[in-house]
Formats: structure tokens, sequence, C-alpha cells
């Protein structure tokens, strides 16, 4: 086993996509448990109001799976998905993090609805070029589907915890609660920003509907 993890490790693609579902997934689990206390200690919204502004991002990321599931297939690549989703998810972030400023609860529930959008768009374009470099007609498909999974997972519960603790240790350092969470969402954008350079050197460039006649099984269970 640790052979055959060795030689699936050691291809350059496997490894920089790795890293790109690490970077990426750390950044957007990073902001899950911090978007709803922001909302509530900046803009003194009501848990109620909270919630509801989370379930908006919920909604965004649909709209944005389904719209990159539409237009994938006739625009751009699997890989310029991927990498424009992290872009414009940066975008989002900073915007997050300057609404403070004007203190506009509309820009807020925009930021927060196009962050949405652009972390569905990305998970599309992510998870088809997962699909696209596992595939690779040998027999170390689930080895890197492994390393993947294990990427993704680890990256996950590390962002959760690191987004909870940067916060809370940026609210000591600093006096305004606003730079505090501001900091931390920039610190997330760069993060994407990060995640969009790697998947631009991905080199998938397959576009999803072929991909998806091929390996249609793999991308449901995926998603699920």
């Amino acid at each position: 086993f640790r052979a055959a993890l060795a030689a699936v490790w050691s291809e350059a693609p496997t490894r920089r996509f790795a890293l790109f579902i690490f970077v990426s997934i750390l950044a957007y689990s990073a902001q899950d448990l911090i978007l709803e206390p922001f909302a509530g200690v900046v803009f003194g919204m009501t848990p109620g109001q909270s919630t509801a502004m989370g379930g908006m991002q919920h909604g965004g990321v649909l709209a944005g799976m389904i719209a990159a599931a539409l237009l994938a297939p006739r625009v751009g690549t699997l890989r310029g998905w991927a990498t424009g989703g992290c872009a414009v998810s940066a975008v989002a972030l900073v915007a997050l993090a300057l609404s403070p400023l004007g203190g506009s609860v509309t820009l807020l529930r925009a930021a927060v609805f196009v962050l949405g959008v652009a972390n569905g768009a990305f998970c599309v374009g992510a998870i088809g070029s997962m699909m696209a470099l596992t595939a690779a007609g040998d027999r170390r498909t689930g080895l890197r589907m492994g390393v993947f999974g294990a990427a993704q997972a680890v990256a996950y519960g590390a962002g959760g915890f690191a987004g909870a603790a940067a916060t809370d240790l940026a609210r000591l350092l600093l006096d305004a609660p606003s730079a505090a969470y501001g900091l931390v969402f920039a610190g997330e954008a760069a993060l994407f920003l990060g995640a969009a350079y790697l998947a631009a050197q991905t080199g998938v460039r397959a576009r999803t509907l072929p991909l998806a006649e091929r390996h249609g099984d793999s991308m449901l269970a995926a998603l699920r």
C-alpha cells in the first residue's frame, strides 16, 4: 500500500490537485462558523436574521452549482470554472471584510450571496476535475480518489477550527470586532487566491459533459 501511495503521490498533477483541494476547502470551511456571528456582532442582526443570511449563502451555492452544471459543457473548461469560482470567492470575502466600513446590510447580503454562488461554481469545477484526474486509465484510480478525499476531509475540519480560533485570537488582539473579522476574511480571500493559482496549474481542460457521460455514477457519489 505504501509503495502504491508513494507512486500516486509522485505524480505531479495528483500532488498539485491535492494541494488545490486542501487550500480551497480550507478557505471554504474557515468562514462556515464565523459568518453568522459576524453578522450578529458587527451588524446587530438577531439569530433569526443571521440564520436567514446563512440560508441565503447556501441558496447561492445551489444556484452556482446549477449554473455551472448547465453552462460548463458549453462555456469554458473545468479548470476555468474551478479557477474562476475561487477568484470570485476571494473578491466576495474582501467585500465582506470591507462591509462594516459602510455599515450596509445590503452590501453584506449581496457579498454573502455572491460568495455562495462562487463556492458552488468552484465545487462543480473541482469535482469534475477530480473525476478527470482519477480516471487515468490504470489501477490507481481508487488511490487517487482516496488522496483527494483525505485532503478534503482534513481541510474541512481544520478550516472550521482555524477560522473560529483565528477570529477569537484577532478579537483578543484588536479592539474592534469588525477589524478582527475583517482580518480573518482577508486571510480566507488570500487562501482562495492561492487556490485559484493552483487550479490554473492543474492542466485539466476537459469539459463537463463528456466527463459526466463517462463517469456519471462517480460524480453523483462525490456530490453526495
